[in-house]
């Protein structure tokens, strides 16, 4: 028995189970839903929170860009 055959097993049974009982469908679309919730969440702390050193860097420099732009327009004045 090779590993594709394993597989192909493992996929029909899991779609057999799915296809007989309502609770099973139910609980691997919850599962799925979860997941995708929690790679949602991942993405959004590598690239919004601030406890990321990058990101608040990239926050520091949007800063410092924008009180340079303000000191000119006051001194402007």
């Amino acid at each position: 028995m090779n590993l594709m055959t394993f597989w192909l097993i493992l996929f029909g049974f899991f779609a057999y189970l799915i296809i007989t009982d309502k609770s099973v469908e139910m609980f691997f679309i919850l599962i799925s839903k979860i997941l995708r919730i929690e790679y949602q969440k991942l993405k959004w702390q590598l690239t919004q929170s601030p406890h990321n050193p990058i990101v608040r860097w990239l926050i520091w420099r949007r800063s410092m860009k924008l009180a340079k732009e303000l000191q000119k327009e006051l001194l402007k004045k």
